[in-house]
């Protein structure tokens, strides 16, 4: 299991951090995030794998491509936000962790806009128009 792996080694990473911490604040800094591009990393495949499954869904559901790669698109932004304003918060630089969150959420807001666009579109279509 996998996930074992990844609690273990982050399990280890804590306690060295808390070890190393007193006595060198950098090198403990350099662990978590070398820690965390490390089990980044090490999940990045899992990854690739829901994103196949998620591909050949849409095919036989006739899904055309631009919106699924949109919203793939929209879940990396937000993971990667999360992962980056993490780490910064890891520094101790709360603030800069929440304008990287606010960053994440305005990319997800642009790149949803054409979704959001065939939805209004779709409900438009379907409401009677003109009757009295």
């Amino acid at each position: 299991m996998e996930i074992i792996q990844v609690v273990g080694i982050g399990l280890i990473a804590a306690l060295l951090v808390i070890l190393v911490r007193e006595q060198k604040p950098q090198f403990a800094f350099l662990i978590t995030v070398f820690t965390g591009v490390f089990l980044f990393l090490l999940v990045i495949g899992q990854i690739g794998a829901v994103i196949n499954v998620i591909n050949e869904l849409a095919t036989r559901s006739g899904i055309p491509d631009v919106y699924l790669k949109t919203i793939l698109k929209i879940i990396g932004i937000a993971y990667v936000a999360e992962f980056g304003a993490q780490m910064v918060r890891d520094a101790g630089q709360e603030s800069i962790a929440s304008k990287i969150e606010f960053a994440g959420k305005i990319f997800i807001l642009v790149m949803a806009i054409p979704i959001i666009n065939v939805i209004i579109e779709t409900l438009l279509s379907l409401l009677p128009l003109g009757s009295s």
